[in-house]
């Protein structure tokens, strides 16, 4: 079982920038898939970011703004999020995908507003 705490989420200008982070409470990286989704009121959640071995991956509407990466380390996984318009504005949460059992861990999620 895995359990993840994010943290960095927040109030912010149009324009401005947040850093996500997700602290696993063990080793992830080898075992399981990490991303980041979102929803907003009224939406469903969608896929935001994920680490990948081809390469990490990013829906549209954030490519060039967003980067998702990992510290081994620290077993944390980031999110880091600029230019950020009041369209971002979500409930952003952490996910571990087991990539054998294919079980998925989500953290508690995190309050991103992006307001003037």
């Amino acid at each position: 079982q895995v359990q993840l705490v994010e943290s960095g989420g927040g109030l912010v200008q149009p324009g401005g920038s947040l850093r996500l982070s997700c602290a696993a409470s063990g080793s992830i990286f080898r075992t399981y898939v990490m991303g980041w989704y979102r929803q907003a009121p009224g939406k469903q959640r969608e896929l935001v970011a994920r680490i990948t071995s081809g390469g990490n991956t990013y829906t549209d509407s954030v490519k060039g703004r967003f980067t998702i990466s990992g510290d081994s380390a620290k077993n944390t996984v980031y999110l880091q999020m600029n230019n950020l318009k009041p369209e971002d504005t979500a409930v952003y949460y952490c996910n571990a995908a087991n990539m054998f059992s294919r079980t998925n861990y989500w953290g508690q999620g995190t309050q991103v507003t992006v307001s003037s």
